[in-house]
């Protein structure tokens, strides 16, 4: 694939799938890599790419899956109001699962709410609200293990659990976890109409 098609490929997917990495770095205009080098590029490349086909692999925190009642709305700058994870439809006792492997790092009411946050490792980090749990902080969870049960207070019209992922300080968009939200790139068929 010729590098702007593959860079405009890149720029239309989620943050977490398109990071560049040392696959899309390339030599000054008309140089030629070496063979050695060429070789390694052209190794590099057919790794990122398969490492853009990566799937979803986290569970959803309710089941079965739940309908989402309002997605993730980040605001443009940090400090103004949005929606920073999605909210979920649950039924009342509803359990909650953790969505991956991690501990526990946080268990307590923040406002008036009770609120669970698993740290999942490398930066990421989800938390759940309102969810009241008897796990304490330090404690491992594996993925598909119940960390509490959903309770009423997040939405005011109906139930809904409110679920946030953190990447580092940033909040991202908790689906892209869970669903493929890659957008469809038609390519060209090679050779002939």
């Amino acid at each position: 694939m010729k590098p702007p098609v593959l860079l405009a490929a890149l720029l239309l997917l989620p943050a977490s799938v398109a990071s560049p990495g040392p696959a899309f770095q390339y030599t000054a205009a008309g140089a030629q890599p070496s063979g050695a080098q060429s070789s390694t590029i052209q190794q590099e490349r057919t790794t990122a790419a398969a490492g853009v086909a990566a799937r979803p692999s986290w569970r959803w925190p309710l089941a079965p899956r739940p309908p989402v009642l309002r997605g993730f709305d980040p605001p443009p700058k940090p400090w103004l109001s949005g929606h920073r994870g999605v909210d979920l439809d649950f039924t009342a006792g509803t359990q909650v699962v953790s969505p991956a492997a991690g501990s526990v790092s946080f268990v307590g009411v923040v406002v008036d709410r009770p609120v669970i946050t698993i740290d999942h490792g490398g930066g990421l980090r989800s938390s759940f609200e309102p969810v009241e749990s008897t796990l304490v902080a330090g404690s491992t969870v594996a993925a598909g293990q119940v960390i509490g049960t959903a309770v009423p207070g997040h939405c005011p019209a109906a139930q809904c659990l409110h679920w946030g992922v953190r990447e580092g300080e940033d909040y991202v968009n908790p689906l892209q976890f869970v669903l493929d939200l890659r957008p469809s790139i038609l390519l060209p068929l090679p050779g002939p109409p």
